[in-house]
């Protein structure tokens, strides 16, 4: 099960495992992150667009504790969905996405 997380309770869901490295997988695209990215503040921000990770699964590691993010949640919850069908176990899907985060940090622009 993947879980879903909102951007204000993301900070205790990657503390739920300290052992393991926290890492945000933003799957936007590159346009995307140039109009609205988050600043990383106690996690990895790795941004890889949703079509090219199947391409690049290697750059992740499955023993990261990994929450993924898109601009609303659909695609995150895909790219999360084939991330676990890959092994990757500790898996969560920014619910709401850019957008929500933007509520929860306004100095990330809503697009």
């Amino acid at each position: 099960m993947i879980d879903q997380v909102r951007p204000a309770d993301l900070a205790a869901w990657f503390a739920q495992n300290a052992d393991a490295t926290p890492v945000l997988l933003d799957v936007r695209e590159p346009w995307e992150l140039q109009t609205a990215s988050v600043v990383p503040q106690g996690f990895t921000l790795v941004a890889i667009p949703m079509n090219e990770i199947p391409g690049r699964l290697a750059e992740l590691n499955d023993g990261h504790r990994i929450a993924c993010l898109c601009h609303h949640g659909a695609r995150s919850q895909r790219v999360a969905a084939f991330l676990n069908q890959n092994g990757f176990a500790e898996l969560a899907n920014v619910a709401g996405g850019i957008d929500a985060w933007s509520s929860h940090d306004p100095t990330v622009p809503r697009y």
